[in-house]
């Protein structure tokens, strides 16, 4: 017995020796993950199959993995919207050399979507959304965070507001939702929405944000998603997530840096310095005795090839499961108007951390910026209208900076007559500074005990102030009969928010169901400040005027909301929101605004009948009804009479001093919440495993109790304007997204992406009383005081033109002040009638991304459809009548040659004119070297406004709000790129 004992121990010692050995001889695994265009995937997880061993991949796509038992083995490599890959391997005691190609899940029906409070899976999604990733952003110097997506999103126009550095662009989706309130949509970034108040000593508050920071927008576009935000969403919401740290111990460093140059491509048409002479002895021959030897191009000499450098670094990683991400970026952007800059310094930094096994989540973002603009001078209206014939120096240089410019009798210069427009360059000084900060706090709990149940706490700010300075000469012409002049400005604007939920998740397997409960409060406050100092002369110590009065004000919206997501079999979803907002700028009886929204989805595709249809990858219907709210309409307290000092023409006189007195603003006791109401009819598909997938959505928004800023009966209060609720608006569109990807293969891969959107826009009423012929003028317009161009009126479009029929002569050739009779009453005083509309009724996007190896060659390009501007730069100048001006000449557009008007034809609909065209946004050519190891390096060559196809006679046919008049160029811009991640 003892024996065959000790023949068991003795062969259990050696099982146990030789199980030791075997476990003892392990190896690795290393390689990288990449994409369908060999661009690496930082983020990946690749792990062996069966055990828990794994890794993630670093920012160059490279992994590690150790410990691996030697023999074979399968190692699968995952990453968020791509088809996971699994690959056998035989691993000995060395290392194994392991690459991965990944192929885009085309579906992206688990990709993970930001909403509002919250996340969910895209398959779960009943409200219109649409998600635009980092890898699919525009590309070139872009310098504000709206110029990633122009284009890209079916039902958002996107136009740039100038081609000024930082200039930034008016959103609108959907066309807005209503006429004198705010059409921009909310912007929320990281949690916190931002103000839409603008910045003193910045022209765009967004352009504060560093593009480069920025992971993913989340477009946000009925009511079914947006009502959860409430009120400042009923022109959709914008969601920005900025990049993060990924956890890795390995530090990852990433420098981008891009040179671009800008120029000129098109200039306002006007007579040339001979056109001119001979324009000015036959239709004035007494000014002729003005003209000038010279022949200057004025608005060449404005514009200059201009360049742009942007350098951005990022440094991220983690330290002991602490994930961190700093950025730093430089931006120094000249404009094409000589003496036009921006500067801009920016940083953000990211960290995260678990606590309590994983049960807590911190996260703390912070952002901080600064720029130093300096604005050039109101050259370019100058520049066009100012004689040809002149030199820019004077004979006399001791006057005026020795610039030519047109004086009076007295020898001073002629206050009625433009300036030169180099003199106004170079003798003008206007600095703008601006910070910004932005704080986010986030704070997730789960419940240890009840795993179903988180809490949600996010808390920031938005801190804003600028200030600048404008300064002339008491030697400039623009303000020399002053003394020239020095006055200063600045602004403040605070604004925090807090958040708080609880949200309880759980499955219901015994009825196939899943229930997601929401419910929390949101509180934000705003506060603004605004200040123009004392006017003073050149000397900077005489004052001038009266001192102005700062302009302040605060409100608050308090709101509870709640959410319900429920499924029933993983086809059928319902989502409900409510939020009750409470805003301060309305009494205590119109104070709540309650805003519902209920939505229903179906998963078509996971129904037995069609889930063995290879063919058809995707299929969801969806449909919405929501309300969504407004209450910005810039004033803090309309329904309270605020007192405040009045201004200089109406002080009191008390002997020999003159006293401001206080006086009533106009205000509006009954002022309530303007509301939208969204219905939202919308499919989703997706054919060939998704390498086809789109949206089609139908919408009706109808937007009641309209804040119009209205002309009211004299002596009804104390003004002739109030705000009040007096009309109703009515959108309707279909929005239509498609991508393809055309051609996925080891080496080639090529994806084209196709949107279009059609808007309509009416106004159905516009009258307090209800009268269907109330009407209010808008779109001013120049050449004399109050003109305006546009009506709101019951029946049309907000953007209408309201002109006379212009009658042509037999060869196509407008009479000049000959009008279509259409009243049939002998005269055409009365016969103005609504032409044409600035909207767009059709606009479109479409893109192209192909690449072969390291090589990639991308464009994008859109289109508007419908749309006109009325050309104020040609009407208010187009006369002869302009050369008769007492002791000074300017220059006229072209177009007098065709029409020889004598006299302004302000409101001819002749200068109201078809705007459609296509524009190639940009086309970009990269190359990725293929370097050995964890580097990284990709050269880029990308052009910017490539080319604008238009009917439209004037300078550009995209310019908001349709009117054409001295428009800053779109310059067209070339950029070389480099980026490198060590």
């Amino acid at each position: 017995m003892r024996k065959n004992y000790s023949k068991k121990y003795v062969l259990l010692c050696a099982f146990l020796m030789m199980s030791v050995m075997a476990f003892a001889q392990t190896g690795s695994i290393k390689g990288k993950v990449l994409d369908e265009t060999n661009q690496p995937l930082p983020g990946a997880a690749v792990s062996v199959d069966g055990t828990t061993t794994g890794a993630t991949t670093d920012a160059n796509g490279n992994f590690t993995i150790s410990g691996i038992k030697t023999g074979n083995v399968t190692v699968t490599a995952k990453f968020l919207g791509y088809l996971a890959l699994k690959k056998t391997v035989t691993v000995a005691s060395g290392t194994v050399e392991l690459n991965f190609s990944l192929k885009p899940d085309n579906q992206n029906l688990n990709e993970v979507v930001v909403v509002g409070y919250g996340t969910q899976k895209k398959k779960d999604l009943t409200g219109s959304v649409t998600t635009i990733s980092s890898k699919d952003f525009n590309q070139g110097p872009v310098t504000t965070p709206e110029q990633l997506i122009t284009g890209k999103v079916s039902g958002v126009q996107i136009t740039s507001n100038s081609g000024q550095p930082g200039s930034g662009s008016t959103i609108r989706i959907r066309g807005g939702a209503s006429l004198n309130a705010s059409n921009d949509p909310l912007i929320v970034v990281d949690g916190i929405p931002l103000s839409n108040s603008g910045i003193s000593g910045v022209s765009n508050p967004l352009s504060l944000i560093n593009p480069n920071d920025i992971e993913s927008y989340n477009i946000l576009k009925d009511a079914s998603a947006t009502a959860i935000y409430g009120s400042r969403a009923s022109n959709g919401v914008i969601i920005i997530t900025t990049k993060k740290g990924k956890g890795d111990s390995k530090v990852t460093i990433n420098f981008d840096s891009k040179t671009a140059l800008s120029k000129v491509t098109k200039e306002v048409s006007v007579l040339s310095a001979d056109q001119f002479r001979a324009a000015v002895k036959a239709q004035s021959p007494s000014q002729a005795n003005l003209l000038g030897t010279a022949n200057t191009d004025w608005q060449s000499l404005i514009y200059r090839p201009a360049y742009t450098y942007d350098n951005n670094l990022s440094i991220s990683g983690g330290v002991k499961g602490l994930p961190y991400r700093l950025s730093i970026g430089y931006l120094d952007q000249d404009g094409i108007v000589k003496t036009d800059n921006l500067k801009r310094t920016t940083a953000t930094f990211n960290v995260s951390h678990d606590f309590l096994h994983n049960s807590l989540k911190v996260d703390l973002t912070l952002k901080g910026s600064f720029t130093k603009s300096n604005f050039a001078a109101g050259a370019i209206g100058n520049a066009i209208g100012f004689d040809p014939t002149q030199s820019v120096y004077s004979n006399d240089k001791t006057k005026y900076g020795g610039y030519f410019e047109w004086l009076d009798s007295s020898g001073n210069p002629n206050t009625l007559a433009p300036r030169n427009p180099v003199g106004l360059l170079n003798e003008q000084s206007a600095v703008g500074k601006s910070s910004r900060g932005i704080g986010t706090l986030n704070v997730n709990y789960v419940f240890p005990f009840l795993k179903e149940l988180q809490f949600n706490a996010t808390a920031g700010g938005d801190l804003a102030d600028g200030h600048g300075d404008t300064f002339i000469p008491a030697t400039a012409a623009s303000n020399f009969l002053q003394g020239g002049s020095y006055s200063a400005y600045t602004s403040e604007i605070y604004t925090y928010n807090t958040d708080y939920y609880l949200k309880y998740t759980k499955d219901l397997r015994d009825i196939n169901s899943h229930i997601e409960l929401q419910g929390g409060y949101s509180y934000q406050y705003f506060n603004t400040y605004y200040k123009t100092f004392q006017g003073y002369k050149a000397d900077k110590t005489t004052p001038v005027g009266t001192p102005p009065t700062p302009s302040f004000g605060q409100y608050y919206i308090e709101s509870p909301f709640a959410r319900l997501n429920y499924s029933f079999n993983d086809k059928y979803l319902l989502t409900a929101t409510i939020r009750d907002d409470r805003s301060s700028r309305f009494s205590d009886l119109h104070r709540n605004g309650y805003f519902p929204s209920v939505a229903f989805a179906w998963r078509a595709k996971e129904e037995s009948f069609l889930k063995s249809v290879d063919f058809l990858s995707d299929l969801k219907f969806r449909a919405s009804y929501g309300i969504t709210g407004q209450q910005d309409i810039g004033s803090y307290f309309p329904y309270l009479a605020v007192y405040e000092p009045s201004n200089s023409a109406a002080q009191y006189q008390f002997g020999n001093t003159f006293y401001n007195t206080l006086r009533s603003d106009a205000y509006n006791a009954n002022l309530k919440w303007e509301s939208t109401a969204t219905t939202n009819i919308g499919l989703d598909f997706g054919f060939l495993n998704g390498r086809v997938n789109g949206t089609i959505d139908v919408y009706n928004k109808k937007t009641k109790d309209l804040l119009i800023y209205t002309p009211i009966p004299a002596g009804t209060n104390l003004s002739n304007y109030i705000n009040a609720n007096i009309g109703n608006l009515t959108t309707k569109g279909i929005d239509f997204n498609i991508n393809y990807v055309a051609i996925t293969t080891k080496d080639i891969n090529w994806t084209l992406g196709y949107n279009i959107s059609l808007n309509q826009r009416k106004i159905t009423n516009i009258s307090l009383t209800g009268d269907p012929n109330q009407t209010i003028a808008v779109t001013g317009i120049p050449g004399g005081v109050g003109n305006t161009i546009g009506l709101y009126k019951a029946g049309q479009n907000p953007g209408v033109f309201y002109v006379y029929q212009q009658v042509y002569d037999q060869n196509g050739q407008p009479l000049e002040g000959v009008y279509v009779d259409r009243n049939k009453n002998g005269s055409t005083v009365d016969d103005k009638y609504l032409y044409k509309q600035s909207d767009p009724k059709v606009f479109m996007g479409f893109n192209s991304n192909f690449s072969y190896k390291q090589w990639n060659l991308g464009f994008s390009a859109r289109a508007n459809l419908g749309n006109y501007l009325y050309n104020a730069q040609a009407a208010a100048n187009g006369a002869y009548a302009g050369l008769k001006f007492s002791g000074y000449l300017g220059n006229l557009p072209s177009s007098v040659l065709q029409t020889q008007f004598q006299q302004y034809q302000l409101y001819s609909d002749y200068y109201v004119e078809n705007a459609s065209f296509v524009r190639m946004d940009y086309a970009t050519l990269g190359y990725t070297f293929p370097i050995k190891g964890a580097h990284n390096l990709r050269a880029s060559f990308n052009v910017n406004n490539v080319f604008v196809i238009t009917k439209y006679k004037g300078l550009d046919p995209e310019i908001n709000g349709g009117v054409d008049n001295n428009f800053y160029p779109r310059p067209r811009v070339y950029t070389l790129g480099l980026n490198l991640s060590l």
